[in-house]
């Protein structure tokens, strides 16, 4: 009973270890991505797109769609958030997206580890 306790406590604290050196990371390629995106650097936006969101958009359809209008013209990370699901850590960055016409909108980006690093996963907005 005592080595199944020290087990759980163990998985446990590597998770929160997982989770706390992920935080870091993934708003970092949320924030390398919506300044890509601002920038009008779509080619730079589209290589962190996970390879899951990559097989769904072409490089033109991604850049036509980020550029249909009302474009995003500023951003504010509002939250991050990161936890595991099957072992695997996933972030969850919450951004508040200006757009050209001055509305503004909250969307959550899914963040995941792909090809040894963090991408942008999903519709990104």
């Amino acid at each position: 009973m005592a080595l199944c306790c020290i087990g759980v406590a163990g998985l446990g604290a590597w998770n929160v270890q997982v989770v706390t050196q992920a935080a870091g990371p993934v708003r970092e390629t949320a924030d390398g991505f919506l300044r890509q995106v601002t920038a009008g650097d779509t080619d730079g936006a589209y290589e962190r797109l996970c390879a899951e969101s990559r097989s769904r958009w072409s490089e033109l359809g991604f850049t036509s769609w980020v550029r249909t209008p009302p474009v995003v013209r500023d951003y504010e990370i509002v939250d991050v958030s990161v936890a595991t699901r099957g072992g695997r850590p996933h972030g969850k960055v919450t951004v508040r997206l200006t757009r050209d016409t001055g509305s503004t909108e909250q969307r959550d980006l899914s963040v995941v580890r792909d090809g040894g690093g963090w991408r942008v996963c999903g519709d990104p907005y």
